[in-house]
């Protein structure tokens, strides 16, 4: 190494915005410099896992990385000593000791910093106090990222064979999508059953009769009625309230039960009610932890409609630092990948002060607010929380986007009410007596009075409580409305965002740093899809669904999942030797991918029998896969080539005229569906194969205009050529080869490109060679304006 300088030191952190926070906190005597992200990985192209040598992984330096490698590196012969300053997880611990492996700095002089917060406390503390690399962990994460890897990359070619090209599997994705199809499933076999209620509307006021006011304030359509708020509102004023059908001559009410309704239904017509029990107690209710990762994404998702990706990305912001004027790049909360729910002793004084100041002592419980984290939590990390309570979200939200603004107030609101007094409640019990000829019925009813806000002052709660008046045992009620309302049993829900993150929790499946990247993974593979905020399981995740299934059990058995989850921690908490873990998990997969090599059929040679008969010959209809999923075909494929579409429920789509003519034969424009949803295609397919897609107006969109030819050389693929295409944004120079290759260059290059080529200069010997000039042009041409 080159001579150095003792006062320096170089600090790596893996975000610039990290670093550009960081740096104000530390002397002129630290170079802060950003790795952005990882710098060394497994290679994208083959397994890189020497399975037969323990697992032995081949590392490389990952695509683009070589610049900010040698940046490190150069900065680092400068400096006496290195701290890794990266995340506190596995995955920081990862990154740090790759960067340690390609600098091959000195160890002695090699520490490892850890901070849950980039405040100027946090940073001085840990680099007071800095350690080494704790290597279980490091192992931890490459046991769980070689894992990965195996599974990825032997399972995937066999769904290329067996299923489509293009598909991959993995190890915990796999499992959730499992979860979304089975769901599917149980709604897709659902038999609703009906039940019948007996809700009923009371009053104080014997001498009004508002029965019709009641009917006219609901109106008749059911979809447009008042809110439960409004509705609660109007029953306040008339002294009235809801109660439930407990009891029937003595029996338990059945909703189940038509006969027994019905019956009910005729005594309570008629009958006189009286009240005949009336409690009033008082209870509190204790605020709701501050929030770890998962069910961050759950209330974001819940409260703010933010998916999980999107709600990680602006934690992210608010962790690295955002610039707050004269404050500078200032760090707004604590790290966001953390499972326990632990808080500081100073963010408690902090908090417990913000609120005295703020709301009064009366809000500041006598002694802290604890709360219990589950049991794999990792006690060394804290709850999300903000760095300092003062920093409101009003004081900040001049300096934040919209959504960083609302992501930053759910997270504040959270803990600092976390940390004030119980919510008191009056909750009030009533019963009422019917009485109709010597028969008899029960109903009951219950609402809540807020008495002391605590808690609720910061974090909102509904606010859909109705009230009960003040009543007196034997006390005559009228009935404003009592009705025998059919109902029908529901089937379960379909995941959301944030119910699908509760569940993989509940199961263990993952871990919460991994769910945004797990729920965005399965609806990039195309094996579920969002519609209206609920996920759907799509034709070819059933199909993969199954093949994994039936020829891989355990990698495809929640338990088994939730078991290696339990593995992958212990390497990290109990010192677990990684490569047996690795071993033990191998041998069984590996029978597996034989057999299935062997035995699986191809999802293309599969059907299912259907009750459509082929319109063309007579003979039975059935369910194939294809590339655009499922679809009818005849049985006596290939003599009767008949096909159509189907919807999701497996009903034949009809295909309709559209009226319009077809722009390149004048034939009728069929609607059709397809893949990524309606189109209008040529009757005369596939003689004829125009397509137009159709808009978010529902309107066919003109087919775009072929992109125009440059004859300029692609750098990266160097089989394709450089084209004008057109897009919202403006024209751009993209590969002609799209999607395979996906180049994109500024149009403003386009003359010099023609000239570089013409004198025989491009394309580049390599990619990073093209980037140059392209940047070097661009300088130039902002040096002349």
């Amino acid at each position: 190494m080159a001579e150095k300088n003792s006062t320096k030191a170089l600090v790596v952190v893996e975000s610039p915005a990290k670093a550009k926070t960081i740096n104000k906190y530390l002397g002129s005597n630290f170079e802060v410099k950003a790795s952005v992200g990882h710098i060394r990985d497994l290679p994208s192209k083959g397994l890189n896992v020497d399975i037969e040598n323990n697992f032995e992984p081949t590392y490389d330096i990952m695509p683009g990385k070589k610049r900010t490698l040698n940046s490190l590196k150069s900065a680092a012969k400068k400096c006496d000593t290195l701290y890794l300053a990266t995340d506190l997880d596995r995955e920081g611990e990862a990154i740090a000791w790759h960067i340690s492996e390609m600098l091959k700095f000195d160890p002695e002089k090699t520490y490892r910093v850890v901070f849950n917060a980039i405040t100027k406390k946090s940073i001085q503390d840990a680099f007071s106090e800095p350690g080494k690399l704790n290597m279980n962990k490091v192992m931890a994460q490459q046991a769980r990222r070689i894992l990965d890897r195996i599974v990825g990359y032997q399972i995937s070619p066999l769904l290329w064979k067996k299923v489509s090209k293009g598909l991959s599997a993995g190890r915990v994705q796999s499992v959730a999508v499992k979860m979304v199809v089975e769901r599917e499933r149980e709604i897709r076999a659902f038999n609703p059953k009906p039940y019948w209620l007996i809700p009923a509307v009371f009053t104080t006021d014997l001498n009004l009769d508002c029965s019709e006011i009641w009917k006219q304030f609901l109106g008749d359509d059911e979809k447009n009625r008042p809110t439960v708020s409004d509705q609660n509102k109007w029953l306040s004023e008339h002294d009235a309230f809801r109660a439930e059908l407990k009891e029937i001559n003595g029996q338990k009410f059945v909703p189940e039960d038509k006969d027994l309704a019905f019956t009910a239904y005729e005594i309570l017509k008629g009958a006189d009610f009286k009240v005949s029990d009336y409690k009033t107690k008082q209870t509190q209710s204790r605020p709701a932890p501050p929030f770890i990762t998962s069910s961050l994404q759950q209330t974001a998702a819940n409260k703010l409609g933010f998916a999980t990706k999107r709600t990680m990305r602006l934690a992210q912001n608010l962790y690295e630092g955002i610039e707050l004027g004269a404050m500078g790049s200032v760090g707004l909360i604590t790290y966001m990948r953390s499972d326990s729910t632990y808080i500081s002793p100073e963010a408690f004084n902090a908090a417990r002060t913000f609120i005295g100041k703020e709301f009064g002592d009366e809000y500041v419980p006598e002694k802290p607010n604890f709360f219990t984290s589950a049991k794999n939590a990792q006690q060394a990390h804290e709850a999300i929380r903000p760095t300092d309570p003062a920093l409101s979200p009003e004081f900040v939200k001049p300096h934040l986007t919209a959504e960083q603004y609302k992501l930053y107030d759910l997270i504040w609101r959270r803990f600092v009410a976390c940390q004030m007094s119980n919510a008191k409640w009056n909750i009030t019990t009533i019963d009422i007596k019917a009485q109709n000829s010597g028969k008899t019925g029960l109903y009951r009813s219950a609402g809540r009075q807020l008495v002391f806000d605590g808690f609720t002052k910061v974090w909102h709660t509904s606010s859909n409580e109705q009230r009960i008046p003040e009543l007196e045992t034997d006390q005559q009620l009228r009935p404003v409305d009592i009705s025998l309302d059919e109902k029908w049993t529901k089937p379960p829900a379909r995941y959301t965002e944030g119910s699908l993150v509760k569940a993989l929790e509940n199961q263990g499946i993952g871990r919460p740093s991994t769910y945004a990247s797990i729920i965005s993974t399965i609806q990039d593979r195309n094996y579920v899809e969002q519609r209206e905020r609920k996920f759907h399981a799509t034709d070819l995740g059933e199909v993969v669904t199954d093949k994994l299934s039936e020829f891989f059990p355990q990698i495809m058995d929640m338990d088994f999942t939730r078991l290696m989850e339990q593995k992958l921690d212990n390497i990290e908490d109990q010192h677990s030797n990684w490569v047996g873990v690795l071993n033990d998990f191998y041998g069984p997969f590996k029978e597996n991918l034989d057999n299935a090599l062997e035995q699986m059929k191809h999802a293309k040679a599969e059907t299912q029998p259907s009750d459509y008969k082929c319109p063309e010959c007579g003979a039975e209809l059935v369910y194939r896969f294809g590339r655009n999923g499922r679809f009818l075909s005849c049985s006596t494929y290939p003599e009767c080539k008949f096909a159509a579409p189907v919807d999701k429920d497996g009903k034949i789509l009809e295909e309709k005229p559209s009226g319009i003519k077809c722009p390149n034969c004048g034939k009728n424009m069929i609607e059709k569906n397809g893949r990524y949803g309606k189109f209008l295609g040529c009757e005369d397919y596939p003689q004829c194969k125009t397509i137009m897609r159709i808009g978010k107006d529902g309107n066919p969109v003109p087919p775009k205009a072929p992109p125009e030819p440059t004859g300029i050389k692609c750098y990266k693929c160097a089989k394709g050529e450089l084209v004008i295409r057109d897009s919202k944004r403006g024209k751009f120079l993209g590969c002609n080869k799209f999607p395979r290759c996906r180049t994109i260059v500024k149009l403003d290059h386009l003359e010099k490109l023609k000239e570089l080529q013409a004198a025989g200069k491009w394309p580049p010997e390599n990619e990073e060679k093209a980037k140059e000039i392209l940047k070097a042009n661009a300088d130039a041409a902002k040096k002349e304006e």
